[in-house]
């Protein structure tokens, strides 16, 4: 349970250091052909990221907890596939502040990171399935948050290169 608040903190402070080191005049840019802006990078991350489902109804699990982790994490943190955001947490074209961006990231993160330390993290949620995967515990979605933000803060560095460059 440590090493998930951890890895969860990590990528939290990750996403932060990485995301303001992009300069606010270049945020709403598109970098090169078919990219997001870093704003909607953001955007989506923070889309993605259901905190509510965590505390939505759940079930006892019958299974390992962490039982889709794995998978989840290989085909994510995979930079060879490129992947369709569905629509639902596809980004606007609205045109963010930074600061605007780093208090809705920090929020988000820190509803997340409380969510993870406080509630039982075994139980298989409801409310929401990630398509391809079926039901996931609590745990399993928090490591979908932690490694579908690490697969966007690999974007964000792309996008910050090319903006620098």
């Amino acid at each position: 349970m440590k090493d998930t608040i951890t890895k969860l903190q990590n990528t939290y402070n990750e996403l932060i250091e990485t995301f303001s080191s992009i300069p606010e005049d270049k945020l709403n840019a598109i970098p090169f052909k078919e990219s997001w802006t870093a704003a909607q990078v953001i955007e989506h991350i923070l889309n993605a990221v259901g905190v509510g489902t965590l505390y939505a109804e759940t079930k006892p699990s019958n299974r390992n907890p962490g039982e889709k982790i794995k998978a989840v994490s290989d085909l994510f943190l995979n930079m060879d596939i490129k992947m369709q955001s569905p629509d639902f947490i596809y980004p606007s074209d609205k045109k963010y502040a930074k600061q605007e961006l780093l208090d809705m990231i920090n929020d988000k993160f820190t509803k997340l990171i409380e969510a993870a330390k406080t509630l039982d993290l075994s139980p298989i949620c409801l409310v929401f399935e990630v398509p391809g995967f079926g039901a996931f515990t609590r745990l399993e979605f928090v490591w979908f948050y932690i490694v579908h933000t690490r697969r966007h803060i690999f974007q964000l560095h792309k996008i910050a290169k090319a903006l620098a460059g």
